[in-house]
């Protein structure tokens, strides 16, 4: 697996706090969990089942304890050329090269050491870096990071706590995909299918499933498998709860958490 390169793409706006401290708060010292998977294998909709049982959707950044964020949010801007590839369905964006992946290393490291961020949104109709539209990533004591290629760069696969793999077969995936970018993202039929065909599918197949093997968790069937997210939330609870406790002995919970991950592989992947 290739080392991750460096100085791609632009650097974005970002939120430093100091020493840890934002706004006078000490900042939260995340557990961080990767969640990959290919195009529409239900990544997102598994981590918004785990917000919705964990009854943190609707909260407020100073009262949310668990927050989401997606790799689609650092896609790096593209060049002139690359736009008018882009046009004709003929630029790859599941490489791993489409991404700014020295930001996404940068802001989870921020993450981790309890500072706020600011990320943009993306627009995938016209596949632009939105930076005038920006998300602030406030600390949370666990933090979801959803994407397809999530696991591929050593030096961000090792900064999560737990790693989640969501398997669904590539015919669902197909399925999903097809009506979704027509309607959501302004495709035609044949841009979407050339896309999967051409850089989608061959994508998945060299850069997202060799990572499966470093998930603890695999999710088969997405956010249809209830009892596996069930489990998850349940360990999320477990983490939050040893949070509460580490504030008020100054322990830190996350030895004994990845002892009990192993655990809960075996059982959700079988």
């Amino acid at each position: 697996m290739a080392d991750m390169p460096a100085n791609i793409g632009t650097t974005r706006k970002m939120s430093f706090g100091i020493n840890g401290k934002l706004n006078g708060i000490e900042g939260k010292t995340p557990f961080l969990i990767g969640v990959s998977g290919g195009t529409a294998s239900g990544k997102s909709t598994v981590c918004k089942r785990i917000m919705e049982k964990l009854g943190q959707v609707d909260m407020d950044h100073q009262q949310r304890q668990v927050v989401c964020i997606s790799q689609d949010s650092f896609y790096r801007d593209l060049t002139p050329a690359e736009k008018v590839k882009a046009e004709k369905g003929q630029y790859n964006f599941d490489h791993p090269d489409a991404f700014d992946n020295d930001l996404i290393l940068q802001t989870l490291q921020d993450i981790l050491a309890g500072v706020k961020c600011e990320i943009p949104a993306y627009d995938y109709r016209t596949n632009r870096v939105m930076k005038d539209q920006l998300t602030t990533i406030y600390p949370a004591d666990v933090v979801l990071f959803e994407g397809i290629l999530v696991f591929y760069f050593p030096k961000i696969r090792d900064l999560f706590h737990m790693k989640l793999f969501v398997d669904t077969d590539s015919d669902t995936r197909l399925a999903r995909r097809v009506p979704r970018d027509i309607k959501e993202r302004g495709r035609d039929l044949d841009y979407v299918l050339n896309q999967y065909m051409n850089f989608v599918k061959p994508a998945f197949e060299e850069f997202c499933l060799p990572t499966k093997k470093f998930a603890d968790v695999i999710i088969p069937r997405g956010a249809d498998n209830t009892v596996a997210i069930d489990l998850i939330v349940h360990h999320i609870r477990d983490i939050l709860r040893l949070k509460k406790a580490e504030n008020s002995s100054g322990q830190h919970p996350f030895v004994y958490q990845r002892r009990r991950t192993s655990a809960s592989s075996d059982t959700l992947s079988r």
